[in-house]
């Protein structure tokens, strides 16, 4: 039996204080009595933005002035099927309130975790979560050359910080996660491990990312007990194996040529749009490519950027 197909666009809704709009559904509704982003269907011939506008505007009262897109998430339901377009709107005129009677509720992003969401709202919730520039350590043999490149990167305008060394021993990987977890851990900035998962469970890690071959290995998500897992993403079979284990995010890569794998055939911003197009979770383009192509990241339905090099040098990487 084919499942019928709905069309719903949605909305993150950030307010001055970065707070984000969430609205809970009637216990008469489909997944009633959980919390979830508003919005509601695309009406046939009607764009997806056009219908969150005039949604927001019934539902909430208020008036969207600036909006782009964050995520598509298709989500299969046992009796039906859902496509959510999902967009971040950042400006609006109006005051939002309940107008069909639906509780609202302002949440700051640390707390947004503490509520209950339909599965279907969970990639829009982790896209909401993540931030869109993300800087990967290289190599250095010192804690010292560590901590300066993440000082660098913070100040070239890096939200997120993945620590990854192929030539630390285990010993010097966690003193290097201890010192750059403590200064991140004030200004709210997240770290990401990229080693095995015997090390990242060992360190308490909350988020660990998965080399291809790692992610290959791994049983299943419930492997991890941190918040985030991610993974290292090549081609179509990759990627479709990180969707069968519930991954939370992936790098897809490399998008451009790059000096670190020459030999590798890029994939280009086409091929890397139908991919993510295609993909139900976020996903950060990677290779070649520095801060100045963000905009044409997220145009082609990325959650934003990661790297290397251009952080602290102003190059590609």
């Amino acid at each position: 039996m084919s499942r019928k197909l709905i069309h719903v666009a949605a909305a993150v809704i950030t307010n001055l204080s970065g707070e984000v709009l969430i609205a809970k559904r009637s216990e008469a509704q489909h997944q009633g009595g959980l919390w979830e982003f508003p919005g509601g269907k695309v009406e046939q011939g009607e764009s997806a933005l056009s219908a969150l506008s005039r949604e927001l505007y019934e539902e909430l009262g208020i008036e969207v002035t600036e909006a782009r897109p964050l995520i598509k998430v298709p989500h299969h339901y046992s009796d039906k099927s859902v496509l959510l377009d999902v967009f971040e709107v950042t400006r609006f005129t109006g005051e939002a309130w309940g107008k069909e009677g639906q509780p609202i509720k302002w949440v700051a992003k640390a707390e947004m975790d503490h509520f209950s969401f339909p599965a279907a709202n969970q990639p829009i919730l982790n896209a909401c979560l993540l931030p869109t520039m993300l800087a990967i350590t290289p190599d250095f043999t010192t804690l010292d050359g560590l901590v300066y490149f993440v000082e660098q990167a913070l100040s070239c305008g890096a939200q997120g910080v993945m620590l990854r060394n192929h030539i630390l021993s285990d010993d010097m990987f966690e003193r290097a996660y201890q010192r750059i977890n403590g200064m991140l851990a004030s200004a709210s900035i997240p770290l990401i491990v990229n080693c095995s998962l015997e090390l990242a469970t060992a360190l308490q890690a909350d988020a660990l990312h998965l080399s291809a071959s790692r992610l290959s290995e791994l049983q299943g998500r419930d492997q991890f007990s941190g918040r985030w897992l991610s993974a290292s993403c090549h081609n179509r079979a990759e990627l479709d194996r990180a969707l069968a284990k519930n991954i939370d995010f992936i790098t897809l890569s490399p998008v451009l040529s790059t000096g670190s794998h020459p030999e590798t055939e890029p994939l280009g911003w086409p091929i890397f749009q139908q991919m993510v197009d295609e993909c139900a979770i976020p996903v950060y383009a990677l290779g070649g490519l520095d801060k100045h192509v963000l905009e044409q990241a997220i145009g082609c339905g990325a959650q934003g950027i990661a790297g290397i090099s251009a952080w602290s040098q102003g190059q590609k990487g």
